[in-house]
């Protein structure tokens, strides 16, 4: 397979394949066709292109084309109908849905490589993508037996005129060079020397962009890690806003922090039934199918709310007052000149990071050693935050610091997060299932009794689970613990006066 940027010469091809003719059958009509990717282009990223044209799918990875009929806009990849498309994306993110990310026309072709006697030696098919952009050609060649030093040519004719271009890269630069690739977490350069408010500024204008990019996706409900994306660059905002301290002025600190947890607020519910509906088969599995139905009555209306929460967010997001909200936010970040500086404005951003993580550090160590079996779920959350927190600090300044330090860091702190969060999810489950129940009672306080069984057996289960994660945070913490991590996280981050 090759690939060819810009228009495809066919008197130059034939040019290049001395001694064989080349017969080219006329193209196909001009169709329409749409690129299929995830929001964060994950086939992209991995050099590979869906195309969904005539209600088929077509699969461009590194070497050839698969096919597949049916379409796929809208859909999740394992909601796609059993075929070699979908056989060949199963590590494609389970809660991104594909979407169209462009458009444009394609028309295909076939030619045959002859010889003296008229008789086919190679065969191959051409398609031809187009857009207002420009021009793409694919090219596939396949062999016939006994003819190897004839397809051997033409893949050297071909190898020249793509001149070492391959990839889905390729393409999306031909069609749709504009089409930005989208991070949620951007790579954001940091200088040793440079000021913190400065650092601070870089942060969170660039996850306000990264919350912005998400919008359109919330209000189409195209998937929900939209609203994910949205939510976690908002927090990230916050966290800046909390973990830098004295950066801005106090008064200003605090006008900010009340402004993004507004933003924050109008999105809680709507995630918090996102949770819920995702897990459901989790649900279903955890109690005896007997007690299945009262759960589909809970389900039926989590889902009946979330529509109408949805509802309610979209026409947020898309009021002008909002529009107006988040324009001004962007004005006021996109640099220093409107903020307030705090005391610690100027503080050079290496030494900043460095104090600022080894004092969070230290909280974490001390908190965490205090974990015990009988320890208050309240002090367990705390731990949950902190850690988060120091994720958050050292993810900030990470381009400040050696690479692989960093990951021997990270990795058993992550580990320790992922029990956190489990426990908070089982802990979080329990309490909106009880509060669920109450709000299902009738005029004299009673409640359905498949309901109340079911929710019963729910939060039994939540509960063993919650109380296993708290041993698993126990012994992870150990890991996090070791002399190696104390001795790594003391060198990069203590300060002589510390």
């Amino acid at each position: 397979m090759f690939l060819l940027s810009g228009k495809f010469d066919q008197d130059e091809f034939s040019g290049l394949v001395k001694g064989l003719t080349i017969a080219f059958e006329p193209p196909s009509a001009a169709r329409a066709f749409d690129l299929l990717d995830s929001h964060d282009q994950s086939l992209r990223a991995k050099g590979r292109l869906l195309i969904e044209t005539g209600g088929s799918l077509q699969l461009l990875n590194d070497r050839d084309f698969l096919f597949q009929d049916g379409g796929g806009t809208g859909m999740f990849v394992q909601d796609l109908p059993d075929g070699p498309v979908r056989a060949a994306l199963k590590d494609f993110p389970k809660l991104r849905a594909l979407m169209c990310i462009g458009s444009g026309t394609i028309k295909g072709s076939t030619f045959a490589v002859l010889d003296d006697l008229q008789k086919t030696q190679v065969r191959g098919r051409a398609l031809t993508l187009g857009t207002h952009h420009g021009q793409v050609t694919i090219l596939t060649v396949q062999p016939l037996r006994g003819y190897k030093r004839p397809f051997q040519k033409v893949c050297l004719a071909l190898g020249e005129l793509a001149a070492g271009a391959s990839g889905a890269e390729v393409v999306m630069q031909g069609l749709f060079a504009d089409f930005p690739a989208y991070n949620a977490k951007p790579d954001i350069e940091l200088g040793k020397q440079e000021p913190s408010i400065e650092v601070a500024v870089d942060i969170i204008r660039t996850y306000l962009e990264v919350a912005r990019k998400n919008e359109a996706g919330i209000v189409a409900d195209i998937d929900t890690e939209f609203l994910h994306d949205y939510r976690v660059s908002l927090r990230r905002v916050r966290s800046v806003l909390s973990l830098f301290k004295s950066v801005f002025s106090p008064e200003q600190t605090s006008a900010l922090k009340r402004e993004f947890s507004d933003l924050m607020a109008s999105t809680g519910r709507v995630r918090d039934l996102d949770v819920y509906l995702l897990e459901k088969d989790i649900y279903f599995n955890l109690i005896p199918s007997n007690l299945h139905p009262g759960i589909e009555a809970m389900f039926a209306k989590f889902e009946q709310e979330r529509n109408r929460e949805l509802a309610v967010l979209s026409r947020r997001l898309r009021s002008a007052a909002y529009g107006r909200q988040m324009k001004q936010l962007l004005a006021l970040f996109a640099d220093t000149k409107r903020l307030e500086p705090g005391p610690n404005a100027e503080l050079r951003a290496y030494d900043y990071a460095r104090s600022l993580i080894w004092k969070r550090y230290r909280k974490v160590c001390k908190l965490a050693r205090g974990i015990t079996p009988k320890t208050p779920d309240e002090a367990v959350h705390e731990l949950r935050i902190d850690c988060k927190k120091l994720r958050y600090l050292m993810e900030f300044f990470a381009p400040l610091f050696d690479k692989s330090d960093f990951k021997m860091l990270i990795k058993p702190l992550k580990k320790m997060q992922d029990n956190l969060g489990l426990f908070n999810d089982y802990s979080v489950q329990q309490e909106a299932l009880l509060n669920f129940v109450s709000t299902q009672s009738d005029a004299r306080n009673r409640t359905s009794a498949p309901l109340a069984m079911a929710v019963g057996g729910l939060i039994a289960v939540l509960d063993q689970r919650q109380k296993a994660e708290r041993d698993h945070v126990i012994a992870n913490f150990r890991h996090f613990d070791s002399p190696e991590t104390q001795n790594l996280f003391r060198a990069l981050f203590r300060q002589k006066e510390d």
